[in-house]
């Protein structure tokens, strides 16, 4: 059996803020592996905004996660078409490895928010490892089995990092040698669209 942490996200692209969460997350919750499963329809982002097409998301946070030990990139959701939903891709990983126990990782403000998801009520079946950075608390509502996180503060956001290669400014550091590589070849986020 095998402690899995599950860090969905759009990582559009994935930086440091995704990164080290998931490492301090499964060190804190004594977890085997950090799943990080990119969404394929980010329902609440592709509504008002562009969002680079999955594969491309898939393969920079390959490039991101690397040979980092503890850290596996899911294709799950993105294998599954339709919007993202949490619930049905934690029904999925349950189904596909019956023997795993699963946290689910969220930031705090996620966690906080979590009413306004759909089938909300059905994650209450797993463990949530609420991710707090110094200053931001929030919670998931009452009945969940919450595992309080702390992990660095990390002032970054993928909406900043496109910004700053919009701008032609440095992401170096921010983003992982390999992703800004693979970010530079394919001239992403050069344009606001």
């Amino acid at each position: 059996m095998r402690r899995v942490g599950v860090l969905g996200g759009t990582f559009d692209p994935p930086h440091i803020g995704h990164l080290v969460p998931a490492l301090e997350a499964r060190e804190s919750l004594g977890l085997d592996v950090v799943l990080l499963v990119v969404a394929g329809d980010p329902w609440q982002k592709s509504a008002v905004r562009t969002v680079t097409p999955a594969a491309v998301r898939c393969d920079l946070v390959r490039l991101a996660a690397g040979d980092v030990d503890g850290l596996e990139v899911s294709e799950v959701e993105v294998r599954r078409s339709g919007p993202s939903y949490t619930v049905d891709t934690m029904e999925a990983l349950a189904a596909a490895h019956p023997g795993d126990e699963l946290v689910l990782l969220l930031g705090a403000d996620a966690a906080a928010g979590l009413r306004t998801w759909h089938r909300w009520e059905d994650l209450r079946r797993w463990p949530v490892g609420v991710m707090e950075r110094p200053g931001h608390r929030g919670g998931p509502p009452e009945g969940f089995d919450a595992r309080r996180v702390g992990v660095s503060r990390l002032e970054v956001s993928s909406s900043e990092v496109r910004a700053r290669v919009r701008e032609g400014r440095s992401v170096r550091f921010l983003v992982p040698d390999a992703t800004l590589a693979e970010i530079r070849r394919l001239g992403l986020y050069r344009d606001a669209r």
